[in-house]
């Protein structure tokens, strides 16, 4: 046995290491799997939220006021994020089924926001109905131009998520719909992330071997693909309209592995 052993090969995805570098081989990338909150868009500023939502209902609030409220809302939860502090035990049953059914998805958020004095009637269901329309999100400065370039390059892609309403409506509104091959969303196939059966049905959707496939999320429960013998990159989730890294995929799915 020599003195000074050499140091074993790094490894692949695929079993095996490059015999000139040692540097593990990079795994082809047929298809991309994308999370959506939080990595292809993101909610609304907080106090816009509000204000808007108050507008609806007829109130109008100084910019003051609104923070106040935003805050106490947000501390409740907010779909959207960030998770409430603590869950009330009435709410208990339809927190755990919200992604699962749209009538306790949005049981448990407009349940969450009555739980502030807000001092504006119907406030709850109105801030509720935002997160239902397009205008309600923003994508990530880069979400469309990533989306175009996989398009274009033939990498096929789906949208996995953990929601309880439809989000296709937000993807036609932002002219992305047409960019998007399959979606696999929780509340329509019965699982939630990390559950490899979610990513799995994605994949198939798509007609795609899962050892292909990239899941690119900001979460560890998109990490879960893994499980389901995909690659995972999870990226920071950034502020609305802002950039959050999206570009990184391009390299991972487009140019040419290392070997």
């Amino acid at each position: 046995m020599p003195e000074h052993p050499e140091p074993p090969q790094p490894l692949g995805r695929s079993g095996q290491a490059d015999s000139e570098t040692g540097r593990p081989r990079r795994r082809p990338v047929e298809a991309v799997l994308f999370d959506f909150h939080g990595t292809l868009a993101q909610v609304e500023d907080p106090i816009d939220w509000v204000t808007a939502g108050a507008a609806e209902c007829g109130v109008t609030l100084d910019r003051g006021r609104a923070t106040v409220l935003a805050d106490r809302l947000l501390t409740a939860g907010r779909a959207g994020g960030p998770l409430p502090n603590r869950v009330p035990p009435h709410l208990a049953e339809v927190w755990a089924d919200r992604d699962l059914y749209p009538p306790a998805h949005r049981a448990a958020y407009t349940g969450l926001a009555a739980t502030v004095d807000c001092g504006v009637d119907g406030l709850a269901e109105a801030l509720y109905e935002r997160l239902l329309r397009p205008e309600g999100w923003l994508p990530y400065a880069d979400t469309a131009a990533t989306l175009r370039t996989l398009h274009t390059a033939g990498v096929p892609v789906a949208v996995v998520s953990n929601i309880g309403f439809d989000i296709r409506p937000h993807f036609t509104a932002w002219g992305l719909a047409g960019l998007i091959g399959s979606w696999a969303l929780s509340y329509e196939v019965g699982r939630c992330k990390p559950d490899p059966a979610i990513f799995l049905r994605a994949c198939g959707l798509l007609g795609v071997d899962p050892e292909r496939t990239l899941m690119v999320g900001d979460t560890p429960a998109d990490a879960g693909a893994v499980r389901a013998g995909c690659a995972a990159l999870v990226l920071p989730a950034a502020d609305a309209g802002r950039a959050n890294g999206l570009a990184a995929v391009l390299d991972l799915a487009i140019s040419d592995p290392v070997s």
